[in-house]
């Protein structure tokens, strides 16, 4: 088992030579994840298609963050938030997105 410890954000991980040399970014290529709409099998590039597919589930556009776009669900207690810029929608807000509406959307890698 040879490789590098890399210390990043607070946690220590083994990882080989090479993708020690290029930073991690290799890595992080590979694990990118994205957002399907099952029904049609649709990737969520974007947050108005997002937003589409949310607003006919009976999700209901927040506006108390400007800083964020939020959703909330009437019938629920639950707020589904994401950041204002698409380019940091993460996996967390995926997953999240995926916990509140499990027969409608998925994680999968890209």
């Amino acid at each position: 088992m040879s490789g590098v410890w890399v210390f990043k954000n607070g946690v220590v991980r083994l990882v080989d030579k090479n993708e020690a040399a290029d930073g991690g970014q290799r890595a992080a290529q590979l694990r990118r994840k994205v957002l399907v709409y099952i029904p049609t099998a649709e990737v969520m590039t974007s947050y108005a298609g997002l937003e589409q597919k949310l607003m006919t589930l009976g999700w209901e556009r927040y506006y108390d963050d400007p800083n964020m776009l939020q959703f909330h669900k009437r019938s629920t207690v639950h707020l589904i938030s994401l950041p204002k810029d698409f380019a940091k929608f993460k996996s967390m807000h995926m997953y999240d997105i995926v916990v509140k509406n499990r027969s409608h959307f998925e994680v999968k890698d890209a």
